[in-house]
C-alpha cells in the first residue's frame, strides 16, 4: 500500500485495518504523532489527510484517500507554519504531549476560517484534551497565527 506522508512517498506492507496512527509511529518512525487515548476522544494523534484534521487512531490505513500531513511536515526548522511561530512565541505548551494533536487542529481551523471568533476557536479546539489547562493560551495562540497568517 502506497502513502504519502509529508510529501513523500512510502510503501507499507500493513493490514489495511491497521490504524493510521500506528502506521505512522511505528512503521515510518514518525514520533510526533502521538497516541494518547485510541479512541478519537483527546486529539493528540491529531493529522491532516487532504487538509483535513482526522484522528489517526480511528483512521484505517486503507482508509487513508490522499496526502497526510503529521506535525513533522507542517513546517520546517526556519521555516515554521504560523501556528507552530505563534505557540512558541506565546509559549503554550507545558508538558507539551498533547501539542502536536493541538497544532495541527489549529493548522486546519486557520485553513478553513482565517480569522476565528474566539467561539469558532472553542468550537474548533474542543476536542483537543490537554491535561496541563493551557486552553487560553491556546486560544491566544490561534488568534496570533491568524493575525500572522494574514500578514498582521
Amino acid at each position: 500500500m502506497e502513502l504519502i506522508v509529508d510529501g513523500q512517498r512510502h510503501e507499507v506492507d500493513v493490514e489495511e485495518d491497521m490504524p493510521l496512527l500506528w502506521v505512522l509511529r511505528d512503521e515510518l518512525g514518525i514520533k510526533g504523532v502521538k497516541y494518547g487515548c485510541g479512541v478519537a476522544a483527546c486529539g493528540a494523534c491529531t493529522v491532516h489527510i487532504n487538509g483535513e484534521a482526522v484522528r489517526s487512531c480511528q483512521t484505517w490505513v486503507s482508509d487513508v484517500d490522499g496526502p497526510v500531513t503529521t506535525i513533522q511536515g507542517l513546517g520546517q526548522p526556519g521555516a515554521l507554519h504560523a501556528v507552530q511561530e505563534a505557540w512558541v512565541e506565546l509559549q503554550v505548551a507545558q508538558c507539551g504531549y498533547c501539542q502536536s494533536g493541538q497544532v495541527m487542529q489549529a493548522a486546519a481551523l486557520l485553513e478553513q476560517t482565517p480569522m476565528p471568533s474566539d467561539a469558532e476557536i472553542d468550537q474548533a479546539m474542543s476536542g483537543n484534551l490537554c491535561r496541563c489547562g493551557t486552553y487560553p493560551r491556546i486560544r491566544a495562540a490561534v488568534k496570533l497565527a491568524a493575525q500572522k497568517a494574514q500578514g498582521a
